[in-house]
């Protein structure tokens, strides 16, 4: 029998020295082993080997070499091509992760970084008492820099550098900046299961080679050759022990989630602000790949990762189950406001200035208990009852008569070098179609033609108001063959406006007005209206509140609003003003309310939700943008993120990916079968492929299959390979 060398000694018995390396105890243990032997059987040869009384059930066996847990216990050492040049390490499965919460504090938890990152964060999201953590994930820190490139480009700079002339080549590089670099095959017959999987060398060294370092609270020994591995903000906590349910704040204040502190001024300072469409596509390129494990994508013990909400699609929020939830949600949409993540007008942000400022007053105030209603799903029970008892008749309407709207409207459709004037016609909108004539009486006999017909299911409906100067216009984007058709209408006041909204709104979904929720929307609509409107004086005493504007306003608005004073006292007291204005609209709610007022304001903002990202259509030259919504992706210009073409996931029938050239396919169902392909600049495509198959998931929660979460699925359709 032949055996294999070890250290340059041939072994007759075809058995060879395994080197483990035993992260606890900083120890090294060599075990005379043969390739048949199981990665379990090697695990309690080393256990006997050690012969220490404490429990071992959370150790597994890490490679670092090849960046890859040997989970499968029944696997031989020959399966895993564990040859005797390797030093695997044996290492708990749990480690101390430091996490950055939406509201910016960080705190110590107690993760598992051997189980794939989609089950890691739903068990975190459980410790943390926030339900549906299917809309949440993982991310890591960005950095300025990371935002003046594209993700290929960093790639690019990365390579390894070219042959010298006896033939040797430099160090590898590590190219896995953010995500995985992970080998998957793409089949010719558009299915999305690869199997090939190609872990990846990071240039990680053996944990041992930094003796000493493990006694550091303020850094990990594990970095991962990319920098530092924690971020400025993390600088400013002290380590904090971790508690019984594997959770504890790193400055060692209040652990309540439901309420949160302002966060140190060096966390705000670390905040990034996009200044461009571009830069914005670029933060997404941070998302952690749900299929691998957080230890294979070069996170180590005691590295700080952010939790986020990723999808924007929340279900089911419940004033009596979410109050932490709901409070993630607030701070993170509070932060994407104030980073200027997302747009806003004038009036706007100061209606999330004033939410917010009444907000931080209810902090201090003890909260009603009684309009937490407990009864939630019995009143929603009963309300349901109600509507199907009163057959066809909902809120004095009879349904049994297809509701229609209508009324004098101007309207513009643009058209190349035209100048933007509108025009009055009659509009009416029945089932999902809108009809366009020159009078009401043609309109309501029903027998003349109409000037013109849109169908708006599909499109997409962005509400452009302007209270100051009382205009009310809806700009509907219209989906046809040649792309995106625009058409811009104006209501005459808000009553109107709220009303012909809310109607395109349920028609874009595929809904009429004799929908149920239509008066709801009206009315929300409304509420979002009056909101807006600046009181005649302020209810509180501007000189009685300390009130840091800073903390209010995000720098554009701040630099915009300060440089035009409207009283004498000074720029920055009249900002206070109007703050404080804006607040005594709001003054009535209470805390709950407030959040759930501000995130409705946020949600209907017109780039609420959209997900950027950095693409090159195939056989196209310049960059453009794809947005990615909680039911459609779009095509949009990189310098004003105009809509130039808008496919629904309901028209999908499948997404794939090459997973060699990272070009990405969507082949759609509709009327041209056409297959739409790019390639992903900004992040890997995989992030990419994870938002749509992630928010067709979300897509299929109903109250029914509510209360099992189906991880297999959400790996079919997010992984692209089984």
């Amino acid at each position: 029998m032949t055996g294999r060398l070890s250290g340059g000694v041939s072994v007759g018995d075809g058995s060879w020295t395994l080197t483990i390396f035993v992260t606890d105890l900083q120890v090294e243990r060599s075990l005379r082993v043969r390739g048949d032997l199981h990665i379990g059987g090697v695990m309690i040869r080393l256990v006997d080997e050690l012969d220490i009384a404490m429990d071992w059930s959370d150790h597994a066996i890490w490679w670092p070499e090849k960046n890859l847990w040997l989970d499968k216990t029944r696997w031989t050492l020959d399966q895993y091509n564990i040859t005797a040049d390797a030093i695997i390490q044996f290492t708990p499965m749990h480690k101390t992760l430091h996490v950055q919460l939406p509201d910016l504090r960080v705190i110590a938890c107690n993760v598992d970084f051997s189980v794939r990152t989609f089950n890691a964060s739903i068990n975190l999201c459980k410790d943390l008492g926030i339900r549906h953590p299917e809309e949440l994930s993982l991310c890591k820190p960005l950095q300025p820099d990371d935002l003046k490139q594209n993700y290929q480009e960093t790639l690019l700079k990365k390579r390894p550098p070219p042959p010298t002339k006896d033939g040797k080549t430099g160090e590898r590089i590590d190219t896995n900046t953010f995500i995985s670099n992970t080998g998957r095959r793409y089949h010719s017959n558009g299915s999305l299961n690869g199997t090939l999987r190609t872990p990846h060398k990071n240039g990680n060294a053996p944990f041992y080679s930094n003796p000493g370092t493990l006694r550091n609270g303020n850094y990990s020994p594990y970095t991962n050759g990319h920098g530092p591995a924690t971020p400025p903000f993390q600088n400013s906590f002290s380590q904090g022990a971790l508690n019984g349910s594997g959770l504890s704040a790193i400055d060692g204040g209040d652990l309540s989630l439901a309420h949160s502190q302002p966060p140190p001024e060096a966390t705000k300072e670390a905040q990034l602000h996009p200044r461009t469409l571009v830069e914005r596509a670029r933060m997404n390129v941070g998302w952690l790949d749900s299929s691998l494990s957080i230890m294979e994508q070069g996170v180590r013990e005691f590295d700080t990762l952010l939790l986020r909400f990723k999808y924007f699609s929340f279900y089911d929020l419940s004033h009596v189950h979410d109050a932490v939830r709901i409070n993630q949600i607030y701070e993170q949409a509070k932060w994407q406001i104030l980073n200027e993540e997302i747009d806003c007008t004038e009036e706007e942000m100061l209606l999330f200035a004033a939410l917010q400022l009444q907000v931080t007053l209810q902090s201090d105030v003890q909260q009603p208990q009684e309009i937490y209603e407990e009864d939630d799903d019995v009143d929603a029970a009963l309300k349901d009852l109600e509507i199907s008892l009163e057959g066809p008749m909902s809120n004095g309407r009879n349904l049994t008569d297809t509701p229609r709207l209508g009324g004098f409207l101007r309207y513009f459709r643009p058209k190349r070098f035209t100048l933007k004037s509108f025009k009055s016609l009659y509009f009416e909108l029945l089932d999902l179609n809108l009809y366009a004539y020159r009078s009401k009486l043609e309109g309501s006999r029903g027998e003349s033609k109409p000037v013109f017909t849109v169908s708006l299911k599909g499109c997409e409906v962005t509400p452009e108001i302007n209270l100051s100067q009382r205009k009310f216009q809806i700009k509907l984007e219209v989906p046809s063959t040649e792309g995106m058709t625009e058409m811009w209408l104006r209501c005459k006041d808000g009553d109107e406006y709220a009303r012909w909204m809310a109607a395109c709104r349920l028609a874009a979904k595929g809904k009429s007005l004799a929908d149920s929720s239509y008066d709801a929307e009206v009315k929300s609509i409304e509420t979002f209206l009056v909101m807006q409107k600046p009181a005649s004086a302020p209810i509180i005493n501007p000189d009685t509140i300390d009130l840091n504007v800073e903390d209010y306003v995000a720098p554009r608005f701040l630099r915009k609003l300060k440089s035009k004073p409207t009283c004498v006292c000074g720029p920055e007291r009249s900002l206070r003003q109007k703050i404080l204005e804006a607040q005594a609209n709001v003054n009535d709610l209470n805390l709950l309310e407030a959040k759930m007022n501000f995130i409705k304001a946020w949600q209907s903002l017109p780039d609420y939700g959209v997900s950027l990202f950095v693409v090159k259509f195939l056989g196209e030259k310049k960059e453009e943008l794809l947005g990615v919504a909680s039911n459609r992706i779009m095509r949009m210009t990189l310098n004003n993120g105009d809509h130039i073409k808008t496919w629904r996931f309901s028209t999908m029938k499948a997404w794939n990916v090459n997973w060699e050239t990272k070009y990405m396919m969507i082949q759609l169902d509709d009327e041209r079968n056409e297959n739409v392909i790019f390639n992903c600049l900004s992040a890997d495509c995989k992030v990419v492929h994870e938002f749509i198959g992630g928010y067709i998931f979300l897509s299929m929660r109903s109250k029914d299959a509510n209360q099992q979460l189906n991880e297999d699925l959400f790996h079919k359709l997010t992984g692209g390979w089984v």
